[in-house]
This record gives C-alpha cells, sequence and structure tokens, in this order.
C-alpha cells in the first residue's frame, strides 16, 4: 500500500499503519536485506568478513554504535549506509520540529495539535534520506548545539516568560528524533558535553535549563573515533563508553588487490584522463607504496596512513601523464614509472613523520617508499637478485648490466613523447629479451612500463645507478654512475 498518498492520522490508522522505533526499523529490514541475499554495505570493500559482521550484529541487538579505527578507514561511510536499513518513509506530525511519531508525540506542538483536531491531525512524510544527522566533535561544541537551550527571541515573540518550555530551542539531537545521529571524533568532545549524553543513550530522554522536561527520543547513535585520540587529544568518558553498546575496530585493506578496488572505485577520471592507459603493475605499486608507508621507521604508525592518500596519489599519476601528453600535442598515453615522481606531494601530505623521517625530509620519505614499493614487487615477477653471487656463475640480468657497462646508458627526460620513449626502451634490446623469458604474456601496451620497472629494480639491488638530472632519469652502470658521483 502506498502510505504517502495518506493525509491526516485518522487515515493513517484506518490503513493499519504499525509505528516501529528505529532500532526495529533497522534490525526488520537488515533481517529482510539478508534473507534475500541482498549486499547490505555497498562499496565498502576489505570488511566483508571482519567489520561488516561485527556492525549487522550490533544492529539486530539493537545497540548504539562506536566505530573505532585510524582515518581513513571508512567509519563515516558506514554509518551513511544505515541509511538504507530504515524504512522509505515514516510519517510525523505536520510542522513537527522533532519528527513526532502521530501515534507517539512526545513534543508540547504536537500533543496539543492532537487533542485538537484528534483523527483530522495532518501528517507529512519524512524520507530515509533525510533521517541523517551527522555532527563533527570539536572542543567549542555546547550543550546547547547537540541539546538544546533557552531562546529568548523566541520568548519575546510570543510573549511567554522563560518558565514556559515553549521558549525551549531545540539542538541537533532532538532535531534527529527517529533519525540516525552520527557524532564524529567523538574524543575531541569535552568531557561535560559527553556528560549530557548519559541519559539521551540510557533512559533516552533530555533536560534543558532546569526544565523538567521528558522527550523519550528515538535515535540510533553512531560514533566515530581514532584510537590515537585516547591519549593524544582528548577520551571517551568511561559512563558513556559503558552506555555504546558495540564498539567495532575497523582496519585498512589487508591487500594491494582490495586496495586497488577502493581507489578505482573512488578515484573519478577528469575529462580526457580516459585516454590514458594504466598498467595493471603501476596500480600495484601505487597501492603498495601505503603499506610500505605503514612500515616505515619514518612514519608514525600510530596515525594511521589513510586510504585517501591511494586515490590522491592515483588521480596526481593521472594528472602527470595527462600533462606530458598535452605538452608533446599526443591524444593518448600510457603511465610510465617515472611519473611516480609525481605523486610526491599526494604522499607528503597525507602522512605524518617521525623525527627520523623530518630529519630525511618528507620528499625523501616519500621517494624512499616509492623505492621500497618498487623492490618489494620486483621479486614477484622477475627472479630474485641475490646479494651475494659466485664468480664464473651465469645469472639473469648479466647481460644487462654488461650491456650498460658497454654503453653510455640512457636518459629517460620527463616530457619525452611516446614514441622517444619507446625508442629509448627498445634499443636496450637484451631488456626486451628479459621481459619475453620471465614475462612472456605481457601485452605490448605494457611492455614499455615493464621495461622501465625492470631499470628501477636493477638500480634498487644495486646493479646499475639511477640519477636524477635536471628534466628525467639517467640510468648507468655502477661505475659510471660512481664517476659521476665522486668527480
Amino acid at each position: 500500500m502506498d502510505y504517502k498518498t495518506i493525509k491526516t492520522f485518522g487515515e493513517l490508522k484506518a490503513a493499519g499503519y504499525t509505528p516501529k522505533s528505529i532500532k526495529e526499523e533497522l534490525r526488520q529490514n537488515l533481517v529482510e536485506k539478508i534473507r534475500q541475499g541482498e549486499t547490505v554495505f555497498e562499496g565498502v570493500h576489505g570488511y566483508e568478513d571482519t567489520v561488516i559482521p561485527e556492525l549487522e550484529r550490533a544492529i539486530l541487538s539493537k545497540h548504539n554504535i562506536n566505530l573505532l579505527g585510524l582515518r581513513g578507514q571508512a567509519k563515516t561511510r558506514l554509518a551513511r549506509l544505515m541509511v538504507n536499513l530504515l524504512d522509505e518513509y515514516i510519517p510525523v506530525v505536520e510542522g513537527s520540529e522533532i519528527n513526532d511519531d502521530p501515534f507517539q508525540p512526545i513534543s508540547r506542538y504536537a500533543v496539543e495539535l492532537l487533542h485538537e483536531h484528534g483523527d483530522a491531525t495532518p501528517i507529512s512524510w519524512l524520507h530515509r534520506s533525510e533521517r541523517f544527522s551527522e555532527k563533527l566533535a570539536t572542543p567549542d561544541v555546547t550543550v546547547a548545539d547537540l541539546i538544546g537551550d533557552v531562546d529568548p527571541i523566541k520568548a519575546a515573540n510570543l510573549r511567554l516568560s522563560y518558565a514556559d518550555d515553549r521558549v525551549i530551542h531545540f539542538g541537533m539531537i532532538p532535531r534527529a528524533n527517529r533519525s540516525i545521529f552520527v557524532i564524529n571524533e567523538l574524543p575531541d568532545l569535552q568531557a561535560r558535553i559527553q556528560v549530557a549524553l548519559f541519559n539521551i543513550l540510557q533512559e533516552g530522554d533530555i533536560q534543558i535549563r532546569g526544565f523538567k522536561l521528558r522527550l523519550p527520543l528515538d535515535l540510533q547513535f553512531v560514533f566515530t573515533a581514532n584510537p590515537e585520540d585516547y591519549t593524544n587529544r582528548g577520551s571517551i568518558v568511561t559512563p558513556l563508553k559503558d552506555r555504546i553498546g558495540s564498539q567495532i575496530l575497523t582496519h585498512y585493506p589487508s591487500s594491494v588487490a582490495v586496495a586497488k578496488t577502493i581507489t578505482k572505485q573512488e578515484a573519478v577520471l577528469e575529462a580526457g584522463q580516459e585516454q590514458i592507459y594504466v598498467p595493471e603493475l603501476a596500480r600495484d605499486i601505487l597501492e603498495q607504496i601505503s603499506f610500505e608507508a605503514r612500515e616505515s621507521e619514518f612514519i608514525d604508525a600510530k596515525s594511521g596512513v589513510s586510504a585517501r592518500m591511494g586515490i590522491t596519489a592515483f588521480q596526481n599519476l593521472l594528472s602527470t601523464a595527462e600533462l606530458r601528453m598535452l605538452k608533446n600535442g599526443e591524444t593518448a598515453t600510457s603511465v610510465r614509472l617515472s611519473d611516480f615522481m609525481g605523486i610526491v606531494p599526494a604522499i607528503t601530505g597525507k602522512v605524518e613523520l617521525l623525527y627520523e623521517g623530518e630529519q630525511e625530509g618528507a620528499s625523501n620519505v616519500a621517494i624512499t617508499l616509492i623505492e621500497n614499493a618498487i623492490k618489494t614487487l620486483f621479486p614477484t615477477l622477475f627472479p630474485k637478485i641475490e646479494k651475494l653471487e659466485r664468480e664464473n656463475e651465469q645469472y639473469p640480468y648479466d647481460d644487462i648490466v654488461r650491456w650498460f657497462l658497454n654503453s653510455e646508458g640512457i636518459q629517460l627526460a620527463d616530457e619525452l613523447s611516446d614514441q622517444a620513449y619507446q625508442q629509448a626502451l627498445d634499443n636496450v634490446d637484451v631488456l626486451q629479451k628479459l621481459i619475453r623469458k620471465y614475462q612472456p604474456d605481457t601485452s605490448e601496451a605494457d611492455r614499455y612500463f615493464l621495461s622501465e620497472f625492470v631499470l628501477w629494480g636493477l638500480t634498487l639491488f644495486n646493479k646499475l645507478s639511477k640519477y636524477r638530472v635536471d628534466n628525467g632519469l639517467q640510468f648507468q652502470d655502477n661505475f659510471q654512475g660512481y664517476l659521476r658521483n665522486n668527480l
């Protein structure tokens, strides 16, 4: 039945509408979705066996929820997706500030309206998209912001004394009655403000400025918090934690594959960037950088490395290739490994450095992360390079090292045209021979990226030397590199 055609309380009762609490709505709709085999939290990846089952259990238990995790772990997204578990529309007393249920009115306005008009009381329908409220906890948030306060202007306009409860101006929480209310970064909320939430969470009512006012609010609370905040910026007071039913720990992606899925979903291509080919290996390196950052001795692991770093780095990577394409007057191009120098600003702005990292320098740390990612992935595609090698034995990279020993090396300028770039790499015929041997299924589109990847890998394992010149990278044998650095 289409309830939205109903305009009065009497019609609503005649239609047999049954009111439900918001927690009951969430529970019933979750049960139905699970029975139908539907994906409940669409677009959230890597939590299928960890966070989402715990969140579903909390909803089935009708708990208020605290999502605890480092930045960039989709805590707020999970809270927003809970809206999809609400009924599409619910009836409210028309004109009510706090979404009064006509069957159980709680505000003076709604009670008096129903008393006066009875079954003729007008109702309106509230869509689930309007039943989500969110507040970032900051030190300047007041009880008046969240709960409410006496409004002197309202008192003057209505000619009421401050003893009349009609002078109350409701805060964000009462106005979110029958909705999901999210408080982000809960530890940043001052302790005295957290105390004001006690009654709302346990008894479901509020007090404003000494008014003996009982408003049994119907709310689903979702809090988010960063574990770092418990020690650095504030804490969640113990009685408040005790009133939160479920605390759910979030986490970063457990694999590069999951991280790639998230970045691909979140990084929106700009017009023209669809002409830029991105090799799969480039995507692997990009995500591996975040994994390297989370293990780096230069970066504060307690602060975390947000998934946003991979997203913004991918955008910078595409923009670096796009800039070269535009300057060369080309209409299409492919990402190169040297383009990764363009993502350094996306890395430096997303990590918190320890003292050792500050000494090293933010840009140097970012470059080290890129190189470590390449170094980690290199043995997964090509034979491992041993630190100690026996004399008179043949190794897979000997021909490439010999080629550089007998040549001036190659220089890959940042703004080389695709044709010149490909020609420079094709000249190293032994490089192409290595790829054909160990990666025979490599497509033509990926071959040049893989060629440069081999060169970078050999420099990182000290088989060749690489250094930055004004307009690009120079690859040489170690002896020439040594002379260059010491003369």
